[in-house]
């Protein structure tokens, strides 16, 4: 079973910086497309950053220049550094890891029965 534990989340000010971690199992961090997807209530779950085996990565352009994606090969862990946060960054942010054939944030469908997902942590950005 693929489990993935989160932690980072918080509350901060307008411009403060965080940053996320998921711990994978070695397996899921050497073959799945890692990433980081968000939801804030009475809305869809929207990708924010993904990261395939290669360590190639992609971003929705609403974090672009903020957030960088990353891992850490020595401890199976997936980071999120969020710089600028916004008060619009403010949401439930939830691990994912997907198995695709192309690590695009384009091709994930948050629905589907073959993802996994952490618990979520929380962030809040207030002004």
């Amino acid at each position: 079973q693929v489990q993935l534990m989160e932690s980072g989340g918080g509350s901060v000010q307008s411009g403060d910086s965080l940053r996320l971690s998921c711990v994978a199992s070695e397996y899921v961090y050497r073959h799945y497309c890692l990433g980081w997807f968000r939801q804030t209530p009475g809305k869809d779950r929207e990708g924010v950053a993904l990261i395939g085996p290669d360590g190639t990565a992609n971003y929705a352009d609403s974090v672009k220049g903020r957030f960088t994606i990353s891992k850490d090969g020595a401890e199976n862990t997936l980071y999120l550094q969020m710089n600028n946060l916004k008060r619009e960054d403010t949401a439930m942010y939830y691990c994912l890891a997907a198995n695709l054939i192309v690590c695009q944030l384009s091709v994930v469908n948050p629905t589907s029965t073959g993802n996994y997902w952490g618990q979520g942590t929380q962030v809040t950005v207030s002004s």
